[in-house]
């Protein structure tokens, strides 16, 4: 248990004081003995290798046989990795729990955000970029902008982001984001990296992985208020059964590892129990939302992966980011940026949405660009007029989830009697992830919420000119 090649060289230690990570608990224990004649609790011990293990001790007093003199029996119980795992599941209940709080409020806010953001941009269309009015709408845009930012942190955290993974090479988000962090670091800390050139591949979302090394670094930035050292590294890494079983979210397998190693002030242990709930933080009032851990936390958790924090008052924090390896073997292409100009059209668009704001936005956005729109709040009234023989629908604008009848459910019963009918889905968060995955099994493009009147009309469009192409092959 210890790591002793034998017993004389333990005993050799002449004092259990040795043992103990804290001596405080040693002398707590044997109060404890003199004041009951028995002992019973937890200790950390120090193996030989300098490894920390968790012991339960049980003792009373006996008598020696053979020399007749009164002594103290102990049992030791290694329980190192029953602790981690009841910690594991302590942190595991205590953030679905947040995370089930934050999914919900960020969904309802991804709604009414939307709904802002497509006022705003109307009105910036409609108004003269010089006058009075454009500026406010430019403010009202800003300020929805920031709000919808903080939706998508929650989000994160309770992994119920809408993720676009694609096969990628970890050592390119970190070459790119050492590019971005002169920017930001300043000039008194240096930053270096040190990247595996054989780093096997992920699937993973990349604009994700960027957010999570942005949010490392800056976090590593405000703990070097002195200046000191910043370190980006990448490896191969594989965990067995035996090396899972106190990782806590470690499933046995190949990853590719990320870490950023900081010489700043450093965390107590009782911070880094919290240090991925949201809105937990030890900046000054107004430095920090407390979100951009909590973030980190929940992209590698929706990836599949896990993070391993080591920190010490004083040293500096390391945090590494496991991603799992990927089957694929070549990277994804690039995707360039759409800037081509918005063309509306003159076809009917169902628009399904249970958010009134989302639905008006939607039809004043569709019909100013020539398409005529049917509006509808739930799936059974989808299904309904589209059914109706007076309407010819080109298009389905569905939300995922609706009331009375789920999206994809809803689309489902269509194509019964249209089968292939053109269809988008927009989602922002899903109470029902088996909804969302319906309608990604189905291949049907996914727009975002919240989407601006643009995103919205260039979606349209492009689905509506891919089925064309499609149905005249």
């Amino acid at each position: 248990m210890l790591g002793f090649d034998s017993t004389d060289e333990l005993l050799a230690l002449r004092s259990s004081d040795s043992l103990y990570r804290d001596p405080a608990v040693r002398l707590r224990l044997l109060a404890e003995y003199t004041k009951s004649g028995r002992v019973n609790g937890l200790a950390e011990w120090i193996r030989k290798d300098g490894k920390i293990i968790h012991v339960h001790l049980n003792g009373r007093c006996t008598t020696n046989p053979a020399r007749m003199i009164e002594c103290i029996e102990v049992i030791v119980e290694d329980v190192t990795e029953k602790i981690a795992l009841e910690k594991q599941l302590v942190q595991a209940q205590k953030f679905e729990a947040i995370g089930q709080l934050a999914g919900g409020i960020a969904h309802d806010f991804n709604n009414m955000i939307g709904a802002i953001i497509g006022w705003a941009d109307l009105g910036m269309e409609e108004t003269e970029p010089t006058s009075r009015p454009h500026r406010h709408f430019e403010k009202m845009r800003q300020q929805a902008d920031r709000a919808a930012a903080l939706t998508r942190q929650l989000l994160a955290f309770a992994r119920r982001q809408i993720l676009e993974p694609r096969s990628i090479d970890l050592n390119q988000g970190a070459t790119e984001t050492l590019s971005l962090l002169e920017k930001v670091i300043g000039n008194s800390i240096e930053v270096k990296s040190n990247l595996a050139p054989d780093l096997a591949l992920v699937s993973a979302d990349p604009t994700q992985v960027e957010q999570i090394l942005m949010n490392l670094c800056i976090n590593a930035r405000d703990a070097m208020l002195q200046g000191g050292s910043l370190q980006i590294e990448t490896c191969n890494a594989a965990f067995d059964e035996e090396s899972c079983a106190t990782q806590p979210f470690a499933s046995p397998g190949r990853y590719s590892m990320l870490s950023v190693t900081d010489t700043g002030t450093g965390m107590d242990a009782a911070t880094l129990d919290r240090v991925f709930e949201p809105f937990f933080t030890t900046k000054e009032l107004g430095k920090g939302t407390g979100l951009g851990l909590a973030m980190v936390y929940g992209i590698v958790r929706q990836h599949g992966g896990f993070v391993h924090v080591y920190s010490e008052p004083g040293v500096g924090s390391t945090f590494r980011v496991y991603f799992p390896v990927s089957l694929e073997t070549v990277k994804s292409p690039e995707r360039a940026p759409d800037t081509s100009p918005v063309s509306g059209g003159t076809e009917t668009i169902l628009v399904a949405e249970d958010h009134e704001g989302l639905r008006e936005i939607a039809r004043e956005t569709l019909v100013n660009l020539g398409y005529r729109v049917i509006l509808t709040s739930d799936g059974e009234e989808a299904v309904r007029e589209f059914l109706n023989p007076r309407n010819h629908v080109d298009l389905l604008l569905i939300d995922v989830v609706l009331p009375k009848l789920g999206g994809p459910q809803a689309y489902a019963r269509i194509c019964e009697t249209s089968p292939g009918v053109p269809a988008i889905f927009a989602t922002g968060y899903s109470a029902d992830m088996d909804l969302l995955r319906q309608a990604r099994q189905q291949k049907l493009p996914m727009l975002q919420k919240p989407y601006s009147p643009r995103d919205l009309a260039r979606k349209v469009r492009e689905t509506l000119d891919q089925h064309r192409l499609m149905t005249h092959k």
